[in-house]
């Protein structure tokens, strides 16, 4: 079987699909939202779902949406802008969306995410308790971070991250990034001698891949990069990832010859280590001497106190930290069993020193393995 026809094959098969759609994609150059294109993209989507395919989308552009009704003509900076553009616009876009899908017979509902969603244990299940009842009921569920209250998601730039944390949240079968490029290029796609990068098999392709900034029009702020570790977020998780343009969603979803395919790993990460890896924000960083990190990268050990030299933020029992090196580079992620404060006394300390001096509760590890995930390995 040739590789169009395997791809063909799997976006065939796929009963459920997250797509991301950008703000460059729905959006005039002038901010405004693009009638036409929003209309497109339902179409698109709606005939998915008439084939028996659950469809979440991930639609950026609130913040876009809300410039022209503000008399804006572009992306502010400043985040209270940001925050007041996304509480006119986040409306206005739903608003489209749900007369547009209603037009097909399709019942859209509303769910806005911050990070607490997705780095807290508890929010996590409870996210994917409500997406299941909502796909359950036959409700295509339209997604956006709360960009009007929250701080961080908006800095982070785009919703590429989030929809691949949304593929593996809902245990999607296929993810399809929607941009204004048709794809991967193997360099800048307007220098001349650049080659769309038809399929990436694997993850260590993508490092050889030269990628440039967010698009020329202002109002999106992803670039290529952001898609790029969406695709690593989604495919460690077994899920394959196409990359195209807005104008090519249909042919996409038909299982066309389109854009860029991502394969999705044959050997799928443990749920535990991906929502440690990418669905958690360190709160601090231990810092290990080079034994430790050999341990920790080469036997998979856990972490004692003995390897420790530091630890820098303000953590506390429970909370995801990073362990980096003696070179500051963060080599894994873990849960750490102590509270910042509690660190100095434990430093370099054996496990019988501790017992001696502190009592046998510290005698644990300071991250156990199980609680542990390598990020460079």
């Amino acid at each position: 079987m040739s590789a169009g026809a395997a791809r063909a094959g799997r976006v065939a098969e796929a009963r459920r699909i997250v797509v991301k759609v950008g703000s460059s994609s729905l959006t005039t150059a002038e901010g405004g939202l693009d009638p036409d294109r929003l209309r497109r993209l339902v179409a698109v989507l709606a005939g998915a779902w008439d084939r028996g395919v659950e469809v979440v989308l991930v639609s950026s552009g609130a913040i876009a949406a809300g410039l022209a009704p503000l008399g804006l003509k572009r992306r502010p900076r400043a985040l209270p802008a940001q925050q007041a553009a996304a509480a006119v616009g986040q409306g206005l876009l739903v608003h489209r969306y749900t007369e547009e899908l209603a037009g097909h017979g399709i019942v859209a509902g509303q769910v806005l995410l911050t990070a607490d969603d997705m780095t807290r244990r508890s929010h996590y299940r409870n996210a994917h308790q409500t997406f299941a009842k909502l796909l359950e009921l036959g409700v295509l569920p339209i997604v956006n971070e709360n960009d009007t209250v929250a701080t961080t998601e908006i800095r982070f730039g785009d919703n590429d991250r989030l929809a691949a944390l949304v593929a593996h949240l809902v245990h999607a079968d296929l993810l399809l990034l929607l941009s204004d490029v048709d794809g991967l290029y193997d360099g800048p796609p307007s220098a001349p001698g650049s080659r769309l990068v038809a399929e990436v098999a694997l993850a260590d392709d993508l490092a050889r891949v030269r990628v440039g900034k967010a698009g020329a029009a202002g109002l999106g702020t992803g670039g290529m990069r952001t898609k790029l570790d969406a695709s690593r977020i989604a495919t460690g998780a077994g899920i394959p990832v196409l990359l195209t343009s807005a104008a090519h969603a249909g042919e996409a979803l038909a299982g066309g010859p389109v854009g860029t395919w991502f394969h999705g790993a044959s050997r799928r990460r443990p749920t535990r280590q991906l929502w440690l890896a990418h669905a958690t924000e360190p709160k601090g960083v231990l810092l290990l001497d080079d034994g430790a990190v050999r341990a920790v990268t080469e036997r998979r050990a856990s972490l004692l106190a003995a390897g420790l030299t530091g630890s820098t933020g303000a953590f506390s029992a429970g909370d995801p930290v990073d362990l980096a090196g003696p070179d500051g580079v963060a080599v894994a992620r873990g849960l750490v069993n102590f509270d910042a404060d509690e660190i100095p006394v434990l430093v370099g300390k054996t496990s019988a020193v501790l017992r001696r001096e502190l009592g046998a509760a510290y005698e644990r590890e300071v991250v156990h393995r199980d609680d542990l995930v390598l990020l460079r390995y």
